[in-house]
């Protein structure tokens, strides 16, 4: 596997070594090993999937404290583009995010550390993304920060009134009104 480093430090795009034939495809999707190697020591605890049609925007989601998650991501369905923006307030990229497009032509995965929003829109008529956490999902926990807010500035490839948003979304807060990590 291929690790690049993006310009917020502890993000990561991860690219694969896809090997074809006549009868498909084969890769690895993760070796820790290889991971830990390149990214750092991630003990990861549950794997989960979504299904969403064109223009779902999901996100941008985090969790505080103690259930903050790191996330690897990618798609295995269809393509979206992917966001995690960085919520440390003493992080020198405070606000800053890095935006990638997952697909499953491009196999890319997306590492997020912990304390980062993070969330990603669809662009085909649909998609299947799938996650491996290293916390578990705790409710009370839970937060959102808007995907439309100008502070991070974040230039999605579809407008606004073609995006599908959950109400809990449309309810996230601003970036100087969240609960944010130190």
């Amino acid at each position: 596997m291929n690790y690049l480093k993006t310009d917020i430090e502890g993000v990561y795009i991860i690219e694969p070594k896809v090997f074809n034939d006549s009868r498909g495809y084969f890769f690895e999707a993760f070796k820790q090993d290889e991971f830990e190697k390149n990214v750092g020591k991630v003990n990861f605890v549950q794997d989960n999937e979504s299904k969403s049609s064109r223009g779902v925007l999901r996100g941008l989601h985090y969790q505080k404290g103690e259930y903050s998650q790191a996330k690897l991501v990618r798609v295995i369905k269809g393509t979206v583009v992917d966001v995690a923006i960085d919520i440390r307030k003493s992080s020198p990229t405070f606000g800053k995010y890095v935006m990638v497009e997952l697909s499953e032509e491009n196999k890319r995965q997306l590492f997020i550390p912990r304390e980062f929003a993070h969330g990603f829109l669809v662009l085909s008529e649909e998609a299947i993304f799938t996650y491996k956490v290293d916390n578990i999902y705790a409710p009370q926990s839970e937060a959102s920060i808007r995907f439309n807010d100008p502070e991070i500035g974040i230039d999605w490839p579809i407008a606004p009134e073609e995006m599908l948003l959950s109400p809990k979304d449309l309810a996230g807060k601003s970036l100087s009104e969240a609960e944010l990590f130190d």
